[in-house]
């Protein structure tokens, strides 16, 4: 009783300096935040990349109300949950002060509805509840009466569900709604994914560095929905920022994720699929075990990011996996946790050897058409001279890599990157006829960075700096044609396509 008593004063002090600032406006609205998409959202309170590695109450809420105020019953919520974590370092989602502050502010979700792990009969439905009741789903098809409807009983409220969807039809547009009690909670669309030799368009998005900011941008969650792709990618820095070992904290920014109203519209209409970098990790460019961490911090850590994510099957000891979507195999790597300190600058101390060796073999055997193998910091030397990346831990391995994919001609490989606050376009010579493809879009959430360009721009397709463009990135592949192609987009967060790249796909046949 004491705590809870504590518990509220706390949160209602709280409440009352954030409403005392200067530049707060008042909340004006209980209901739902809806996301106009016909009208640019105006910025109300602007975080910078500083304030979001700074994470404390104020700025936090502030990330909540950058766009529009939050419904009140949703703030109460956030406010007493992130309390409760601020306050106990072991707390999780399933403290009774957070269940009941969901029942008393009338939330039956704490997270979600994420789609995830895509395939050509199905997905999985990740969602939090706060409470015990059944979770229904019901599935169907666009423009159709007929129902599928899946069941969960009796989930224990905050740990996390994954709700498998089967059955379903092939390259399909399906809506679905959850229900708990009777009540509908959520709702959202989602198209299966082709086969792998269907012959037609796919299109998948990407990018890295929202640093929290940008989770909460109406008009950037926008811009991507406007795109319909059928899943996305993100590379890195993305929920959490600068947690440290604090795993309370680390869920903590889980939260702020899942009450963002625009997180909410991306995370329940596209699949993701998300690797981790330096800043969801512990620390700006720390990496494998830092010097004052222990290996049961890195435990804690890769068990918070596997109970907040979506993917599918995560291999070895880290959070790297690969899955196939249609025509594209989608190859994460985990360029954090499993670094060898000890050993940098050797032969295997960037992915560890065992994941070193995990992505070779994926590459020899893939039957994908195109891949894509991600990176959370740059793959070439351009910028910043490789710093915390390849270039800098191990070029021996990297070039491994590149002259395995030469050597057996592994087609169709294309290189996605972050980490460098920007938005940039590589070759990376290998002969005389033959470059490697490299793409960032680090711009999600339009912070800044080094320079653009490259000093040397021999090999650069095009550069901006992270403040210039709010942006992401867009793959689309046509492989209905005589010769394939795919076409690199980076559109902006009002649509605006600012870059576009076609490949056809025999240049991404080493020769």
């Amino acid at each position: 009783m004491i705590q809870r008593i504590y518990l509220s004063c706390f949160v209602i002090f709280c409440f009352c300096i954030l409403l005392s600032c200067s530049d707060r406006k008042p909340n004006t609205s209980d209901g739902i935040i809806t996301i106009d998409s016909s009208s640019q959202n105006s910025i109300t309170h602007k975080v910078t990349l500083p304030q979001a590695h700074i994470g404390d109450l104020e700025i936090d809420t502030k990330l909540l109300d950058s766009y529009a105020p939050l419904p009140q019953n949703i703030r109460q919520f956030y406010l007493e949950a992130r309390s409760v974590f601020s306050l106990n370092p072991n707390a999780d989602f399933t403290d009774q002060l957070i269940i009941e502050s969901a029942h008393n502010n009338n939330l039956l979700l704490l997270g979600g509805p994420m789609l995830g792990n895509l395939n050509t009969n199905g997905l999985t439905i990740w969602l939090r509840p706060a409470t015990s009741e059944a979770i229904l789903i019901k599935v169907k098809e666009t423009n159709r009466t007929e129902e599928k409807s899946f069941l969960t009983d009796s989930p224990e409220p905050g740990v996390e569900q994954r709700i498998k969807i089967d059955g379903l039809v092939a390259s399909t547009q399906y809506n679905y709604s959850i229900y708990i009690d009777g009540n509908m909670i959520a709702e959202g669309s989602f198209k299966t994914a082709p086969s792998a030799d269907q012959k037609g368009t796919f299109r998948l998005t990407f990018g890295s560095d929202f640093h929290k900011i940008g989770l909460h941008n109406p008009n950037l969650i926008n811009s991507i929905l406007s795109r319909n792709p059928q899943a996305m990618m993100l590379l890195g820095d993305n929920a959490v920022d600068d947690r440290d070992n604090n795993i309370n904290m680390h869920r903590s920014d889980y939260l702020l994720r899942d009450v963002s109203k625009p997180w909410r519209q991306l995370a329940a209409n596209i699949p993701l699929y998300s690797c981790w970098d330096d800043h969801d990790y512990f620390n700006n460019d720390q990496a494998g075990i830092p010097e004052g961490f222990s290996t049961d911090d890195q435990q804690a850590l890769r068990k918070v990011w596997y109970q907040n994510w979506n993917n599918p099957e995560y291999e070895g000891n880290g959070i790297y996996f690969n899955t196939v979507i249609g025509p594209v195999e989608v190859i994460m790597l985990d360029t954090r946790s499993c670094r060898d300190n000890n050993r940098r600058g050797e032969y295997g101390s960037y992915l560890g050897m065992e994941e070193l060796t995990w992505l070779k073999d994926k590459l020899q055997k893939s039957k994908a058409q195109f891949k894509l193998v991600s990176s959370g910091t740059m793959w070439s030397d351009y910028i910043s001279n490789g710093k915390d990346s390849w270039g800098t831990w191990d070029t021996l391995a990297r070039e491994q890599v590149f002259k395995l994919i030469e050597t057996e001609k592994i087609p169709g490989v294309i290189f996605l990157s972050g980490d460098r606050h920007g938005a940039r376009g590589f070759t990376i010579p290998r002969s005389a006829n033959f470059a490697f493809y490299e793409f960032e879009a680090g711009t999600l959430g339009g912070v800044p960075g080094p320079e653009g360009m490259a000093q040397d721009t021999t090999h650069q397709l095009f550069g901006y700096d992270g403040t210039e463009v709010i942006a992401f990135g867009e793959f689309t592949f046509e492989t209905n044609k005589q010769e394939p192609t795919i076409t690199f987009r980076l559109i902006d967060e009002n649509g605006k396509i600012i870059e576009e790249h076609i490949l056809q796909y025999n240049k991404l046949i080493p020769n």
